[in-house]
């Protein structure tokens, strides 16, 4: 399936962080970590000014509550409004 945001919405795929653990060794479980801020975005809206500034591929800070978690086949991605994006992260 293949998903195509429209306006001014990214398709984007939260990036996971690895297992944590306390400095005492202890491995903090999936349910305790918070939201990952993190994502790929995966697809662009078809407004002209999002084109402009992402492409897929990018790696993007969103804004920690934001977006529309969907699920397509078994990945879980988030649908964003450019405005929910907070900063490009260029490497």
């Amino acid at each position: 399936m293949k998903v195509q945001p429209i306006d001014d919405r990214l398709l984007i795929k939260p990036l996971e962080e690895e297992e944590k653990k306390t400095p005492g060794g202890l491995i903090i479980p999936d349910t305790a970590k918070e939201k990952p801020q993190v994502g790929e975005v995966i697809a662009v809206g078809d407004s002209e000014e999002v084109k402009d500034l992402f492409k897929a591929g990018d790696k993007v800070i969103y804004a920690k509550y934001s977006g529309n978690e969907i699920s397509i086949e078994g990945e879980d991605y988030l649908i964003v409004q450019k405005g929910d994006i907070l900063a490009k992260i260029v490497e």
